[in-house]
């Protein structure tokens, strides 16, 4: 049984992607095919937003993969089917948005979030060297104090 399980699991990783391209999507041109999944592979389905265009099985996703077949068909180059798809729906449609001053955010938070939290345990760690750092010496006034208190006193 277990010899049969691992028989299937092997099978499964060696199966090729399953995309979600439907027959009656795939173009006849098997060069404009190729280019329409190198494109649609670098979209992000505004319904998942974690997959691409190729990936997805929602209906607007279907729609823009159809979108991007029809650019290309029209003669359009890649450049200019991706252009069109950002001007509709924005930077936010692609898996690796441009780095401009619209994403600087995204582009730059984690970085300084990284520098937030070294900068957060630097000055925690000095914080602890401070406070187990042994106590230095006492000055002489306080150890006039501590010799006035502890002196026996000889009166009676």
């Amino acid at each position: 049984m277990r010899r049969i399980a691992l028989i299937i699991g092997l099978l499964l990783l060696a199966m090729p992607q399953a995309y979600a391209v439907q027959p009656d999507e795939i173009l006849p041109n098997p060069a404009l095919e190729q280019r329409a999944r190198a494109i649609s592979g670098g979209l992000r389905c505004l319904v998942c937003q974690n997959q691409s265009i190729d990936d997805s099985d929602a209906p607007l996703a279907r729609d823009l993969r159809i979108l991007v077949r029809e650019r290309l068909v029209a003669g359009d180059d890649d450049k200019a089917v991706v252009a069109f798809v950002v001007a509709r729906y924005g930077d936010f449609v692609l898996l690796r948005p441009p780095f401009n001053a619209h994403t600087l955010l995204l582009w730059g938070a984690p970085f300084a979030i990284l520098l937030f939290a070294m900068v957060f345990l630097w000055r925690r760690a000095r914080q602890r060297a401070v406070e187990t750092s042994p106590p230095s010496g006492l000055s002489p006034e306080e150890q006039a104090r501590l010799a006035a208190l502890v002196e026996p006193d000889d009166k009676p």
